[in-house]
């Protein structure tokens, strides 16, 4: 299975896809494998981005994005839009969605989400405001459904949890976490004596219209190229089940933005709880089926101004991502500069890689991907009296 990552801009904007390790032919009318699973992130292609008045904050990007309208790439099962502010929630960009498909949910913060329902562009029920975390809360995780692969097989599993900041004064600070386990084939059958300890997979209750194939066609363009910008992601992995399109010391952010991860040999699968799980019969007088195993799972983290992973992180690392055999975590997407405001105008913007290093050593990481350091057109009041330190990849 693997994890592809394109960085559709200089910025904050990822298309996320999630595929199972059974690659088959499109089955559907969208053109989509089955059993993948895509997310859009932060969705702003071009254009202004302006705060309250463009005074108070303008922001232009110089680098082009790779492409020019949304349509250009295939439709998300999920637009997640991480914070209200116009640079991750672009009005213009999202009105580029189509608002009568039924694939996509768009999923945010739940100022974010006020404001997208505020543009009278989707369908009130297609959005979704993303409730905060909690170990204690199982709903507080949302799940998405994917159907086996065939019949007999394990259905797989997409999550996505919204973990914010308390007393942010800023409003910027927060994590994403996903998680991606894929669906499987029926395993064949085989002339052993039944097994005598067999695994199971969950039975989820997913509500219905989460209960959808999710699918990805054809790969988008390329990354927007960013050669005169310093390599923007990193890779510990020396695992050679890990795959990267490129080197990520050696390369520009154009190249090193795409990445495919493959779990490492050394993730090991959680058993599911004997009270949430059940065993599908088998009935043959010949043969014994094995019952389907559930893939091992991939997880990433999307925190683009940064969140600190004690005490934020902790409780969705040890409880969720451990629960669902997630770790070592699969991919980072955080940035690298540090920028400063001074504290009556909400303090730290982006903790940058002092921030990052404590989540990526304790979630072992295998890539970490550059997020929120394009060196933008910006101008207001807003950022007049800001400072940055900016940091490369071999810091």
């Amino acid at each position: 299975m693997s994890l592809k990552i394109k960085h559709l801009n200089g910025d904050t904007t990822f298309l996320l896809t999630f595929s199972p390790p059974e690659q088959r032919p499109p089955s559907n009318r969208y053109g989509r494998p089955p059993g993948t699973f895509s997310v859009l992130i932060d969705p702003w292609l071009s254009g202004p981005s302006t705060m309250w008045h463009p005074k108070f904050l303008l922001s232009k990007h110089t680098v082009p994005s790779c492409i020019s309208n949304l349509s250009h790439i295939p439709e998300p099962n999920v637009v997640l839009v991480s914070q209200d502010k116009p640079d991750h929630c672009h009005e213009p960009t999202l009105r580029q969605l189509d608002p009568t498909s039924p694939l996509t949910n768009v999923l945010a913060i739940p100022t974010a989400a006020k404001k997208i329902r505020g543009m009278k562009h989707f369908h009130p029920d297609r959005v979704h405001a993303l409730p905060a975390y909690s170990s204690k809360d199982h709903d507080s995780v949302i799940r998405f459904y994917i159907p086996p692969l065939s019949p007999g097989g394990a259905p797989g599993e997409a999550t996505i949890a919204y973990i914010p900041a308390k007393l942010d004064m800023s409003g910027l600070h927060n994590a994403i976490g996903i998680t991606y386990r894929p669906p499987t084939v029926a395993p064949p059958p085989t002339s052993y004596s039944p097994l005598i300890d067999s695994p199971t997979y969950s039975n989820f209750s997913t509500p219905n219209a989460c209960r959808q194939t999710f699918n990805m066609p054809l790969t988008p363009p390329d990354s927007p190229d960013s050669s005169t910008q310093r390599p923007r992601s990193l890779s510990n992995s020396t695992d050679p089940s890990t795959r990267s399109t490129a080197s990520s010391s050696s390369v520009p952010l154009s190249q090193t933005s795409s990445v495919t991860t493959a779990p490492s040999t050394s993730f090991r699968f959680t058993r599911p709880s004997t009270s949430h799980t059940s065993h599908p019969s088998v009935s043959s007088t010949n043969s014994t089926h094995r019952l389907p195993r559930p893939e091992k799972t991939l997880s990433l983290i999307y925190s683009p101004h940064g969140l600190a992973y004690s005490p934020h992180l902790i409780p969705y690392a040890t409880h969720h991502l451990v629960r669902h055999a997630a770790l070592p975590l699969s991919a980072l997407i955080h940035g690298f500069d540090r920028v400063e405001n001074p504290w009556y105008m909400g303090g730290n913007v982006n903790a940058g890689i002092p921030g990052g290093i404590e989540i990526a050593k304790n979630l072992m990481a295998r890539h970490w991907i550059g997020a929120h350091d394009e060196e933008k057109e910006n101008s207001g009041l807003a950022v007049m009296k800001i400072r940055m330190k900016k940091f490369g990849v071999g810091e």
